[in-house]
């Protein structure tokens, strides 16, 4: 059994992690949010020691390590986007390895620095990248590995996920903390072009605002027109009239991509990867990571090239702005 200790117990993603730490028959021994709306630990792990001040769980993690020679073997970590980088290192320099969720990291050149921390430590960081578990796109790479190796691939890609006005107070609103759009909702689809469809040759955006993102991606062999949102009015009348508040859509040459079941063990299964070795270390989404980064800085050119249909919408308003 590995003992576990987890960064971000509030947080949304939090309980993915809990039941993959149980699933794979490991526990948490110690947990920190700074938020104490923690009690779903209850469904998983009655007995770990839960704090929300940092230097309390630390100084807790120290005690178990030289009072009861109880040591870390992993810290796993679901705090905002902007909290991963240094939480990461918190978790190498208790001589454990660390499992982070997406993004790991929000620029590139963090990947480098936490290598050296990796060299120095002797430790591994984890990335979960559950869409590379999935069995529906395991079986994409695999047909286009098996396909011509010259063909590009002409794809949709689109993402709309709708959030209330709870969005822009939190960190999620918030650029420097989340990244924005296209990291925020958007970088687990470009980790998984990147995987399969290779290196990245072009990098367009077409439209980054408060609410969403589009541009246009151009890979080894694939095309690819992406747009994400996460403003209620993108959806489309159909969805709508189903009372659906999200759309996921990945179009290849014009057939539909079918992968919106099959996600409930996706942790499980990248914890089991992990733990066996297998995982998905610091270099796997660099390249996705680049992806977002030049996004975030990059000037929008408008409905220009070869852009989403979606681009055509019409902007909206902040909506907290006068």
């Amino acid at each position: 059994m590995k003992n576990f200790s987890l960064i971000g117990a509030a947080g949304y993603i939090a309980p993915r992690h809990m039941k993959a730490i149980k699933e794979t028959n490991n526990t948490i021994i110690a947990a920190l949010d700074t938020f104490d709306s923690v009690g779903v630990i209850d469904s998983f792990f009655p007995q770990t020691a839960f704090f929300t001040e940092f230097e309390r769980f630390d100084r807790h993690i120290s005690k178990l390590q030289f009072d009861k020679n109880i040591s870390l073997d992993y810290v796993s970590i679901c705090t905002p986007n902007y909290l991963h980088d240094a939480h990461i290192r918190f978790g190498l320099r208790q001589n454990a390895d660390v499992i982070c969720e997406k993004p790991l990291v929000l620029n590139p050149w963090n990947i480098d620095e936490l290598q050296k921390m990796e060299n120095l430590t002797g430790k591994k960081v984890w990335n979960i990248l559950q869409l590379r578990v999935h069995p529906s796109i395991i079986a994409l790479k695999e047909k286009i590995e098996n396909g011509p190796k010259d063909k590009v691939y002409d794809i949709d890609l689109t993402y709309l996920t709708s959030r209330g006005n709870w969005y822009y107070t939190s960190w999620k609103g918030d650029i420097a903390k989340s990244g924005g759009i296209a990291t925020n909702i958007g970088v687990h689809f470009f980790d998984m072009l990147s995987w399969i469809f290779g290196d990245l040759k072009q990098n367009v955006v077409h439209v980054n605002s408060h609410d969403r993102a589009a541009g246009y991606l151009e890979f080894n062999q694939a095309r690819v027109r992406w747009f994400l949102s996460i403003n209620a009015e993108t959806l489309p009348e159909e969805i709508i009239a189903k009372g659906q508040t999200t759309y996921r859509s990945i179009t290849i040459e014009g057939e539909e991509l079918e992968f919106s079941g099959g996600f409930t063990d996706l942790h499980t299964t990248s914890y089991q990867e992990i733990i066996s070795g297998n995982g998905y270390g610091l270099e796997s989404p660099r390249q996705a990571i680049e992806i977002v980064h030049h996004i975030r800085h990059a000037k929008a050119i408008g409905a220009k090239g070869d852009f989403h249909p979606f681009v055509k919408l019409p902007l909206l308003k902040h909506p907290f702005s006068k």
